[in-house]
């Protein structure tokens, strides 16, 4: 099969034939019909996760048609349209039993932990937990787009955060996750703040409904404040600078969540922690969301309530895939490239 490889870190970008994989007892192999470009696969191509084993194939968001089932798998069958959460849990721990399978222990996460759908097949583990049948209304590439963008965003700002229509919320950063976190807080009737220092992105930021703050040009946290503060703050992006800009920006009683990975040498960041408790600021962080949640947000997706392929931008094949990976972190492109094997 085809697939985006890499054999150092920081290395060649090649489309590569490597074996199609055998499914375990209990897994799956799926055949990739869409799989999405994600900052954290140019994260694991980088070496900035330490579960990667070289060489290797990143990618972690897909959907597709499952090509091949173990024997012990129960619940699904060789044609079925599926997708996964880009952390697959164990399905027997405390975590994954009482439903939080994106906290398990024993996590699987295809593309970091293992080999990576930037490929023309991919295998799962666990498939009877982790595998969710995707709706007939809902294509491959929307399907795809949902793994670990929308998801994270949508656990964190529903879940989490909690946040409730008549707030006030800003994004930091408009890339695939804050402009996923504008769509969904924009349908729970929240008034929006984007934050971004790209033109391109707050365009489709703007697009989506949200009012929008060029940092360059803007100071967001002293706008916000004059305003009295924001009852959400969200760190899309993740760097030492969003994240305490996201929790300035809060109202007294405000709630700040983290979804950008905030990756340092030491894997500490230093927060405004006088103001936090000062002000009895909420810290919250989003890993993804848990097989089991995923029909609610479908739901939502099927009935066009929430609309993510309106986040796809483009689509292009694994060549030009790789080129894409590469240049992730330099690019100003806004919404989400979905690679096509």
């Amino acid at each position: 099969m085809k697939s985006i490889y890499f054999t150092q870190f920081k290395g060649p970008l090649s489309v590569f034939d490597n074996p199609i994989p055998d499914p375990t007892d209990h897994g799956v192999v799926i055949k990739v019909e869409a799989t999405g470009l994600c900052r954290s696969d140019w994260h694991a191509w980088m070496g900035h996760d330490l579960d990667i084993v070289l060489p290797h194939v990143p990618g972690h968001e897909f959907a597709g048609i499952i090509s091949a089932i173990g024997n012990a798998v129960t619940n699904f069958k060789v044609g079925d349209r599926v997708t996964v959460p880009f952390v697959c849990g164990c399905g027997k721990c405390t975590y994954c039993l009482r439903g939080d399978a994106q906290v398990c222990p024993t996590q699987t996460q295809p593309g970091f932990t293992g080999f990576g759908s930037f490929a023309e097949y991919v295998a799962i583990d666990n498939a009877d937990f982790n595998l969710i049948t995707i709706p007939q209304e809902v294509s491959f590439a929307t399907a795809a787009a949902l793994g670990c963008r929308f998801a994270t965003a949508y656990r964190g700002l529903i879940k989490r955060a909690q946040l409730e229509a008549g707030e006030s919320v800003v994004i930091y950063g408009c890339g695939g996750v804050g402009l996923s976190a504008i769509m969904i807080a924009k349908a729970q009737g929240a008034t929006v703040y984007a934050v971004d220092i790209s033109d391109a992105a707050l365009e489709v930021a703007a697009s989506l409904g949200a009012q929008t703050i060029n940092s360059k040009a803007v100071g967001a946290v002293q706008f916000l404040q004059k305003l009295g503060g924001v009852d959400v703050a969200v760190d899309a992006l993740g760097s030492q600078a969003t994240a305490n800009a996201s929790v300035l920006s809060l109202a007294r009683g405000g709630r700040h969540l983290q979804l950008g990975l905030l990756l340092t040498p030491d894997g500490l960041t230093a927060m405004p922690m006088a103001r936090v408790i000062a002000w009895e600021l909420d810290l919250l962080g989003s890993h993804g969301m848990a097989a089991r949640d995923y029909p609610e947000m479908l739901a939502l997706v099927a009935s066009g309530v929430l609309n993510p392929s309106l986040l796809v931008k483009r689509e292009v094949g694994l060549a030009e895939g790789a080129i894409a990976l590469a240049e992730l972190d330099n690019q100003a492109f806004g919404g989400i490239t979905i690679i096509k094997p």
